[in-house]
């Protein structure tokens, strides 16, 4: 099984929308999604659990996770979001950034926008990959 490791700085906005649409779609035999920051807040941002949960995905009550490098070590796959140079960089470990807007304190269409931007990124990525769930 591959773990898929999804950072942004204060892995509450970005990083848990991509960790909770890859665990949403993928299947579990085949790949996995966790998420961290670089500068881990409180609390999922308030406007994205909103917009997620309109989206129909309960994001868990996990708290925010810091992304260390033993964290990094444990990915097959670091997909950052915004976190640049304060991302640990593990030799060996596939590394891709996605260019997305952070959305705290946005306005609730501008973060549905990048909510779905985020949904298609990863569906995007699990289908390359060949990582869906099977068909019944």
């Amino acid at each position: 099984m591959k773990t898929v490791l999804f950072a942004c700085v204060h892995n509450a906005g970005r990083s848990k929308m991509a960790a909770a649409f890859f665990n949403q779609a993928a299947d579990p035999a085949c790949a996995r999604a966790i998420s961290a920051g670089t500068q881990p807040a409180a609390h999922a941002h308030p406007e994205v659990v909103a917009a997620m949960r309109e989206a129909g995905v309960e994001l868990d009550d996990s708290a925010p996770t810091l992304l260390t490098e033993a964290v990094a070590r444990s990915a097959d796959l670091l997909i950052t979001m915004g976190c640049g140079e304060a991302c640990p960089h593990v030799p060996g470990l596939r590394h891709a950034d996605w260019e997305l807007s952070d959305p705290k304190g946005a306005s609730a269409a501008r973060v549905r926008e990048i909510l779905e931007q985020v949904r298609a990124r990863v569906q995007s990525l699990i289908r390359e990959n060949g990582w869906g769930r099977p068909r019944s």
